[in-house]
């Protein structure tokens, strides 16, 4: 029998022929195949300080591609030439925290060592990813230098509780894998972090702009000056982005929300710029809660950073 209307091995959805959807140009990776981006999940949030199912969130980003185009109007460019390989998520192990980072470690640097592609997004996952992702990339191209946006430091210590969602650039920086003077971070808010957090980065080197320091400077000029600070002292610059940076309004479905935090559209716009360096290899997109979100407004906002960062 020849069905007209049904395919048991599809979803029916509409297909306009002159629309590229940003997930119709994704390629699962296999051995041999090439693209410009790749693409791997860190499905991991049991290490989160506050009850969190952002596991739940590489999933939900990528669905979040397939209602956007490839069509950038502003430019009045196409990019569905633009091919992202999707590595696929990691399998954490169910109890072992450190089994699980290695696990997530490794499977970064599987992803690089395949060499199909120049550039690399990471979806978390809670920001305690970036501790063995970060990880994985300087082992690869020597001194990392990270731009954060964020409204928390990230900078706990590691005696309450170990490794969590609170500790990664602690962490990153204690294995003498980051130096603090590479670390930026941009958007730390008023009442979100503690007094010895912020002494701990004065101290380490670390250049962070608060949301209040922003509101007298150009978003736009900080991002462009640490760039230009960056280059000449690292081998790569890697793009950590905690959804928590954009004000509640914006991104509703992040454990940790919060008000007076950046627009949706002042966040694009800065990854967009710093996204445009040549030495920026890689971003990863963090604490993103699906469980908590309504519309997937803020895993849609997720889907839209990881197209500023593909469509340059």
């Amino acid at each position: 029998m020849s069905f007209q209307y049904l395919n048991p091995k599809a979803i029916p959805k509409f297909k306009d022929r002159y629309t590229t959807k940003a997930d119709e140009s994704r390629l699962f990776y296999e051995k041999g195949t090439k693209g410009d981006i790749g693409v791997v999940g860190l499905p991991f949030s049991k290490s989160s300080i506050s009850f969190s199912m952002a596991s739940e969130a590489p999933k939900t980003i990528r669905s979040a591609l397939g209602t956007f185009s490839t069509y950038d109007g502003s430019r009045d460019r196409d990019y569905s030439d633009v091919v992202w390989l999707d590595y696929g998520d990691v399998q954490t192990h169910p109890t072992d925290l450190e089994e699980t980072l290695h696990r997530l470690k490794q499977s970064v640097t599987d992803m690089i060592d395949t060499e199909a592609c120049s550039r690399y997004i990471v979806l978390g996952g809670d920001h305690g990813i970036s501790f063995p992702s970060i990880s994985a990339f300087h082992k690869k191209y020597g001194r990392v230098g990270v731009i954060q946006w964020d409204a928390h430091h990230d900078l706990r210590n590691l005696d309450d509780g170990g490794r969590t969602n609170g500790t990664p650039f602690r962490s990153l920086i204690e294995a003498d894998v980051l130096q603090g003077e590479d670390l930026v971070q941009i958007g730390i808010r008023d009442f979100s972090n503690a007094k010895a957090y912020s002494d701990y980065a004065k101290e380490q080197g670390v250049r962070f702009y608060t949301m209040g320091e922003l509101e007298r400077q150009r978003l736009d000029t900080v991002v462009s000056k640490e760039i230009e600070r960056l280059k000449d002292k690292v081998d790569m610059i890697y793009l950590s982005v905690d959804m928590d940076v954009v004000d509640q309004a914006f991104a509703p479905g992040c454990p940790a929300v919060g008000p007076g935090g950046m627009t949706s559209r002042e966040l694009l716009s800065s990854v967009a710029m710093a996204s445009r360096h040549p030495l920026v290899k890689a971003m990863d997109i963090v604490e993103v809660d699906p469980s908590k979100d309504v519309r997937d407004i803020t895993s849609r906002l997720a889907a839209h950073v990881m197209m500023r960062f593909m469509y340059q």
